[in-house]
């Protein structure tokens, strides 16, 4: 592959942390080797990493179909700054990681209004929301259901390296980018796919791609973005105004989703959300919604259990704190829950709240240590256990049919 130079944007550590960001759950093809994030997007493979105070990016193109090693070349790749004049990556960059907002000023408007976002989004800072391809978003948020991030990863990867188009090697590894939704609706795929072992997952990949195919004009998902966070090189329009429930174009987008198979109200918040710009979307989990038990005083009375109504509630709740990046917002919150991430946080926030007792009341050396102990016991009983499952999810019927008979409908149109 025939790779720029290194260039560097300036940007802090508050201001965007790729460790966090693309770990976060988000995006599922980026791929860290020692200090640098790699990834096939745009047509190429793009790196990046950080220090203290700049972004670092490189691009690598393919060489041309011929001229692909088969296997894998062992010499290193070429090194060139002859792509300069025609090359994109910068605006790739900033469009893809969000950068035009500045978010020390977000967090500070996000603090003012909510005291637990204060208290939380300190040691949390630079978490930015992706501007995803909203197809890639659609098939790795399908591949979420009863899934954690691993594992969805591997998902993608498989679905990559079977169907997407190849675009080169760095080393001895092969980077695909997204195959097409017409490429998934092909015969046989979900035979496939289940073999692959994505479970009833390869079901929903299949008739998602066969309906967006077959059932939509082209360019149909994409229709669905928000315009004030267009496709890349598009105008930024007006949205409308701002609702309780959200903007009307987000009311719609969540609606059209609802219809494609494997679709259910979270993972069309999520593609709101993650690919399609609607910022106020706020997908609602098993974390977010022990985030809203805990800290936000739900789970009593009418919202007892997470139902349609209480999914709902929580959102409008978010969205009266945040407004129109209510989902931004939230997404900091629930990157503090994850396990991952929260072990950080709490373990610092344990071993502080101890060092404090033991100098207001000088206790001895082995009291602390057990202390200490008995706070890291306690942290782990109270993480949530997240099992693996790869059953599939009961759906009513009439649902099932609700589905069907729409897209049935929109097809003869």
């Amino acid at each position: 592959m025939r790779s720029t130079v290194w260039r560097k944007l300036p940007i802090s550590l508050t201001e965007l942390c790729l460790d966090t960001t693309l770990r976060c759950g988000q995006s599922f093809r980026w791929r860290k080797v020692e200090n640098t994030w790699l990834c096939a997007i745009y047509g190429r493979v793009l790196s990046i990493r950080q220090d203290a105070s700049h972004l670092y990016y490189q691009a690598s193109f393919a060489e041309g179909p011929s001229e692909l090693p088969t296997p894998p070349s062992s010499a290193p790749s070429s090194e060139s700054d002859s792509l300069s004049e025609d090359d994109d990556t910068e605006a790739i960059v900033n469009h893809y990681l969000n950068l035009g907002p500045n978010l020390t000023e977000l967090y500070e408007q996000w603090s003012k209004v909510d005291a637990n976002f204060e208290k939380k989004a300190p040691r949390f800072a630079g978490v930015r929301i992706l501007k995803q391809d909203a197809w890639e978003a659609l098939v790795g948020f399908i591949c979420s259901s009863n899934n954690n991030i691993i594992r969805i990863s591997q998902m993608m990867e498989k679905l990559c390296l079977h169907y997407g188009p190849l675009l080169g090697y760095i080393g001895t590894t092969p980077y695909h980018d997204m195959p097409s939704p017409s490429v998934l609706a092909e015969p046989n795929v979900e035979t496939h796919l289940r073999q692959l072992g994505f479970g009833y997952r390869a079901k929903y990949l299949y008739q998602t791609a066969f309906q967006i195919c077959h059932g939509h004009e082209k360019g149909w998902l994409d229709q669905l973005r928000n315009p004030e966070s267009p496709m890349m090189g598009r105008k930024v329009a007006a949205a409308g105004e701002m609702q309780p429930r959200g903007r009307e174009g987000y009311r719609v987008a969540h609606e059209e989703l609802l219809a494609l198979q494997g679709v259910g109200p979270k993972v069309a918040d999520c593609v709101c959300l993650m690919g399609l710009g609607w910022g106020e979307a706020v997908p609602v989990d098993t974390h977010v919604w022990q985030i809203a038990q805990r800290d936000y005083k739900f789970g009593k009375g009418k919202h007892g259990s997470l139902t349609k109504a209480t999914y709902d509630a929580v959102g409008d709740h978010f969205r009266s704190l945040w407004g129109k990046e209510a989902g931004w917002a939230h997404s900091v919150l629930f990157t503090a829950d994850l396990r991952v991430f929260s072990e950080r946080l709490r373990t610092k926030i344990e071993v502080n709240k101890v060092k404090a007792e033991e100098a207001d009341s000088t206790l001895d050396a082995e009291l602390l240590s057990k202390t200490v102990e008995e706070k890291k016991i306690e942290v782990a009983e109270t993480k949530v256990k997240r099992e693996l499952e790869d059953v599939e999810p009961q759906v009513s019927g009439a649902l099932t049919a609700k589905k069907i008979t729409r897209f049935k409908r929109r097809k003869k149109t």
